[in-house]
This record gives C-alpha cells, structure tokens and sequence, in this order.
C-alpha cells in the first residue's frame, strides 16, 4: 500500500538575486542511502529514476513546491512558494537550484530566509515501505516523488536550509546544539506517535 512519504533536511546552501531580482536558493535537498530521523532509508537507484522524471517539471517550470507540508499528495496552487529550476548528483546527494516565487507563501518564506531563519527542506512522495533491520525500513520501488517542500521541522540530522552569504558558512557553527534539541524533540514526538 502506497503512503504519503516525508523526507525532509537541513538545505545547507546559500541565498542570491538573479540577474532579474528573483531569489534563488541552492544546495542539498536530499540524500540517498543514509538514514533520515524517521530511520528511512532512500536507495539511490530509486531516487536516480524519480529525479529524471522531475527533471520532465523542471523543463516546464512546473516543479512546484509549498510553504510546509500539506496533508495531501496533490500540490496547492494557493500555498505555492517557490519552483525547483535545476537538480544534480553530487554522490549521494541530490543538489538543486530553488527559485523563491513572489506569491504570499514565497513572500513569507523570503522574508524568513533574509532574517536569517534555519528551514528545512523536505520531500514529498507517494510509496511503500519494507523492513530493513534495527527499526530501519526502506523505501520500496513503487516510489514516486511528488516534490519539494520548505518545512520548519527536518527529520534528518542537520537539514535546515540555511542562507548564507558569499563567504561560506559552515553549517554546524549554526546548528550544533539547535539541531541536536531538535532531533530529541522528534524522537519523543515520533515515540508518543507510534503508542498512539
């Protein structure tokens, strides 16, 4: 049976204008092979296919992703905030470029990202899952990724999307002893969860 999937990360990258004024974002949005907060695992030759097929939305600017995580597969035209414009490997990490569109929902995530707010980046996906071990599972083959959304709340260690400036900023002088609350949050939530 197909669930709805979250992966969601830190966005390590880095905030600028374009030669037309739009803010654009860069960096990591997700990473294969390595376990997420929620103990998931993405094998890459699973996320490979399903970033093709993406790259189908990216080539007609409709790559569209929302200011948090709706509770539906289907992307919310009126919650829109941004559009991904390019996605790449670098090993196991999936790379892209994000355009911030200026709808209310890009103006609020703008405005977050100037003031220097830690988000997160996070995928959407439709797919089963199947044991791996030690409280593992693995993403099964009937994946299909729906898209990108900016989050406040990441389930894989250090992903917040963070903007930085030219002169590089390394990501762990922010998120040291945030993150680290952050992860023992969710794992409290994510056990009253599972007794519920």
């Amino acid at each position: 049976m197909k669930n709805l999937l979250i992966e969601t990360r830190l966005f390590e990258g880095r905030v600028n204008e374009d030669s037309e004024g739009r803010t654009i974002v860069k960096g990591i949005l997700q990473r294969a092979e390595a376990p997420n907060q929620n103990e998931r695992v993405y094998p890459k030759e699973i996320l490979m296919r399903e970033a093709k097929k993406y790259e189908t939305l990216i080539k007609e600017r409709r790559a569209l992703g929302e200011l948090d995580h709706p509770d539906s597969s289907v992307i919310n035209l009126k919650n829109v905030s941004h559009n991904v414009r390019e996605i790449h490997w670098e090993g196991d990490d999936l790379v892209g470029t994000v355009e911030i569109l200026p709808t209310p929902s890009g103006n609020i995530l703008k405005e977050l990202l100037k003031a220097n707010i830690l988000l997160g980046i996070s995928s959407r996906g439709m797919g089963s899952v199947e044991p791996i071990g030690d409280g593992k599972v693995r993403v099964g083959e009937d994946f299909e990724l729906l898209g990108w959304d900016f989050v406040s709340n990441p389930s894989t260690h250090g992903a917040f999307m963070t903007p930085v400036n030219e002169s590089k900023q390394v990501i762990s002088e922010v998120c040291d002893e945030y993150c680290k609350a952050q992860d023992l949050m969710r794992e409290i939530i994510t056990e009253l969860t599972w007794l519920n």
